[in-house]
């Protein structure tokens, strides 16, 4: 079926042949013929990146008066994000369609300026639910002649703690208007207000309901909980082209994992409810450019994200509500693409994987993560492709002559060498000593159900030992082999390692009587499979900044439509004239390097911010960087180097 097949007038189906649009997608050839040929309130379902906007904005657009200045349409969006792109759209989808105004009216804009916009004649009016209940109070807006009110998002909005605004809003309106309502998912509380304010209204589904996206596989990798961002850098490591918002639960850990990865020099910078409309402007534009290859949300903030070609969503932390994940794996996918959705959990959140697998229907594949050897392996071979894929500046062709002077006595296999040996000895010296997370989280499995013991031995690196030469001391003392020691942890002048509880015995006689270069070489059962770390100082078990802090249960439930979200309500719409606020996102500017202390906080007015405050709860305070278990910053291996492996390829100036 083609667009000129639906019943859309010559301007519309002029505007589809602009924007290059062919064949629509499901939810619009379902939903438009139904829209311009009946007079019925609607109930549509489809994932995000079907083509909503479209599916309810051709038909409004041939079934307003253009030569009324009055208000006809209402589209209530969640955020502000999304009411700005909506309007985008519609406007051009009304390029051909002469007198027709589209107006968008939002929190942190000034409200003044949008009544005055109004005032011209906005026969088309997109809005975030706290602003217009502002214009509404202070009556600059009429919306008591509307003929058509979208609910966009629906699912979205009352899951944002917006039911009251909405039913106040739809409570002005005249109860004869056409009520259309577009969701991604049919929550109870989308029922509930296709229950009480629409009159038999037709249902259009795309898909199952609560289906996750055709086009998205689904993965998950297991970690334990305080290498939840070693492994987050590796599966972007692994992924040289990555383009992908990463969602965190609150605007402290979005702030918070933003700021670590800019520190290690990715392109990042994060997106959540304490930025000013200007910050998140300038930030979604980097975004958009692919200045940013890694934006960290909150759910709430990323919801008017419409970008294209993203290639990953990656779940640093799941979220409360299955609903909240389909929006997530949304981002990816779209417009008839492929795309990933990752999930970092550790073993006491699997059962919310199993939940997620029987109510999407979708099957979710668990992966390792990657190691060192993968990691390098993969980049080589990107910069080969690249390498092959770059078209030849011709420019160069006056310097060749001096360059092949300089390299005349160089083989075609030598020069090879020397090129991908820059990028491979980047890598290679950098993972050669991290550990293995997948071998973390098995430990902290065991740890959880006995099976493991840790203990302490009495050398370190004092010694002349780092956890690799202890590992390897150990199985060779042990006998026990690569998996058979696990959780090395090197201090200066102690350390700690894992066994398997079976092997304690053993383990703990082979060094009763044993002696080291003339020196009595001690080894420990710890207290409680890791207590006796802390108590001699070794902090290895703490947990980093942005883990998971929440309890491993199921996913929430319940009437969220009176429920106000706490951890980033987002309800900038409310905020007026709020300016600045302190935590803002990082930018991706390259600054020169500086010893810790004489750095800079990170930000500007302009997509910064102030440095994070450290919580003084042992919760979430992170270990000194020399208790941490792998380097933190690729800038810094264990032994102190400061050869990055990011180091001038992953950063861009903004």
């Amino acid at each position: 079926m083609t667009f000129d097949q639906l019943g859309l007038n010559e301007p519309l189906l002029q505007a589809i042949a602009d924007m290059g649009f062919v064949t629509p997608s499901e939810i619009q050839e379902k939903a438009i013929p139904i829209l311009l040929e009946e007079d019925r309130d609607m109930v549509a379902l489809a994932q995000t990146g079907t083509g909503k906007t479209a599916a309810f904005g051709f038909p409004l657009l041939q079934k307003i008066d253009p030569t009324s200045k009055t208000t006809q349409g209402l589209i209530i969006a969640p955020t502000r994000e999304l009411c700005l792109q909506i309007t985008n759209e519609m406007k051009l989808y009304a390029k051909h369609v002469k007198g027709v105004r589209v107006v968008a009216v939002y929190g942190g804009a000034n409200i003044q300026e949008q009544a005055r916009e109004i005032s011209k004649g906005a026969q088309i009016v997109v809005a975030t639910p706290g602003r217009m209940q502002d214009m509404m109070r202070r009556r600059m807006v009429d919306i008591t002649k509307l003929s058509f009110c979208v609910l966009d998002e629906a699912d979205e909005m009352l899951n944002m703690g917006f039911y009251e605004d909405i039913t106040t809003i739809l409570a002005d309106t005249p109860k004869e208007k056409l009520t259309w309502l577009f969701s991604a998912t049919m929550p109870k509380e989308v029922s509930r207000i296709a229950k009480e304010f629409m009159t038999n209204p037709v249902e259009v589904t795309v898909g199952s309901k609560n289906e996750g996206a055709k086009n998205v596989s689904h993965e998950f990798y297991v970690v334990h909980t305080r290498d939840r961002y070693q492994a987050l850098k590796r599966l972007a490591d692994a992924n040289p082209d990555i383009f992908s918002v990463i969602f965190c639960r609150t605007k402290r850990d979005t702030q918070k994992v933003a700021e670590l990865l800019i520190e290690d020099g990715y392109n990042a910078a994060a997106l959540h409810g304490d930025l000013s409309q200007n910050q998140r402007d300038l930030v979604m534009k980097s975004f958009r450019g692919r200045q940013i290859q890694m934006l960290v949300a909150t759910d709430v903030a990323a919801r008017g994200i419409d970008v294209d070609d993203i290639t990953h969503v990656i779940n640093y932390q799941l979220p409360d509500e299955i609903e909240t994940y389909t929006h997530r794996s949304g981002r990816t996918g779209r417009a008839g693409k492929t795309g990933t959705s990752m999930v970092i959990v550790t073993k006491s959140e699997m059962r919310k994987i199993k939940q997620l697998e029987k109510i999407l229907a979708k099957k979710f594949e668990h992966k390792e993560i990657p190691d060192g050897k993968e990691i390098t392996q993969v980049q080589l071979f990107h910069l080969a492709n690249k390498i092959h894929n770059t078209e030849v500046n011709h420019d160069i062709d006056a310097y060749l002559p001096a360059i092949e002077e300089v390299l005349e006595d160089v083989t075609k296999e030598e020069l090879i060498k020397k090129v991908f040996s820059v990028e491979f000895t980047r890598f290679f010296n950098y993972y050669k000593k991290t550990k293995d997370l997948n071998q973390n989280a098995t430990a902290a499995f065991k740890e959880e159900s006995g099976e493991t013991t840790r203990y302490f031995i009495n050398v370190g690196r004092k010694d002349d030992f780092d956890w690799m030469k202890l590992k390897d001391f150990l199985k060779e003392k042990t006998g026990l082999g690569q998996d058979g020691i696990y959780r090395v942890d090197c201090k200066d002048s102690f350390s700690f390692f894992n066994t398997d509880t079976e092997h304690k015995e053993k383990v703990i006689a082979l060094f009763e009587d044993f002696d080291l270069d003339g020196r009595r070489v001690s080894v420990e059962e710890t207290q409680g499979g890791g207590g006796r770390d802390r108590n001699r100082g070794g902090g290895g078990d703490r947990k980093r900044g942005g883990g998971d802090r929440r309890s491993g249960g199921g996913f929430r439930s319940g009437d969220r439509s009176k429920r106000r979200s706490g951890g980033d309500s987002d309800r900038g719409d409310r905020r007026r004239n709020s300016g600045d606020r302190s935590a803002s996102a990082g930018t991706t500017e390259r600054r020169p390097r500086r010893n810790d202390a004489d750095r800079p906080s990170y930000g500007s007015a302009e997509g910064g911010g102030e440095r994070r405050r450290r919580s003084s709860s042992s919760e979430d305070r992170r270990p000194a960087r020399s208790e941490r278990s792998a380097p933190r910053s690729p800038r810094r291996s264990e032994e102190g180097a400061t050869n990055s492996p990011f180091s001038g390829k992953r950063r861009r100036r903004s």
